[in-house]
């Protein structure tokens, strides 16, 4: 049985004019979604006539773009606000987002509440007995020996193998209060995981 994987595209019209007129800092970086790439490399042609392009990259779902020192913001081609708080939490970098020709700024409000969310996880986790460790069997995700060799003090571990890992599972497992994610960093949006990179 083969697998075979089509790529899905979002084809979306460019308004020349509106892109050439946003307020955007002289040095930005555009990332994008692969469903977004064609898109985003008009506006890119767009903007480089003003602007100067530090960064084009495509954002994955696990992934943690860098970007030069000098970018002043980042501009993200792309749908929902999933990738962009992690941007904007990650990079330190104010991050907007394109929307039908409308430029927005993740807010400061935004950025505080996801810091909040994941301040919480790690008290439930310091204060959890039976702790959930997530693995995953994905390429570029497993982290298998890193599991191992996880060091918990006065906590009972339980190990989760698979390949895909769903949130709404932690629910048929109500005596875990916290989960230790080894796999994809963007699972730290469940208030219940923290990722094994955040524990000190």
């Amino acid at each position: 049985m083969k697998t075979i994987f089509i790529p899905a595209k979002v084809k979306s019209e460019v308004n020349e004019k509106k892109i050439s007129e946003l307020k955007l800092p002289n040095k930005i970086a555009i990332a994008y979604s692969i469903q977004y790439q064609e898109t985003a490399s008009e506006i890119k042609k767009i903007l480089s006539k003003k602007h100067e392009i530090t960064n084009f990259v495509q954002v994955l779902g696990c992934s943690k773009p860098k970007f030069s020192k000098e970018t002043k913001a980042v501009l993200l081609i792309s749908s929902g606000k999933f990738h962009a708080i992690s941007l904007a939490v990650e990079s330190n970098i104010p991050v907007y987002i394109l929307e039908a020709d409308k430029l927005r700024k993740i807010s400061d409000d935004e950025i505080d509440s996801f810091n909040k969310r994941k301040k919480g996880s790690y008290l439930k986790f310091l204060n959890a007995e039976k702790i959930g460790i997530l693995i995953s069997t994905k390429p570029g995700q497993e982290n298998f020996k890193r599991a191992l060799s996880l060091k918990l003090k006065n906590k009972i571990p339980y190990l989760f193998i698979s390949n895909e890992i769903n949130t709404r599972e932690f629910e048929n497992f109500p005596e875990i209060k916290s989960w230790v994610n080894t796999a994809c960093p963007r699972l730290d949006f469940d208030n219940s995981v923290i990722n094994i990179s955040d524990l000190k």
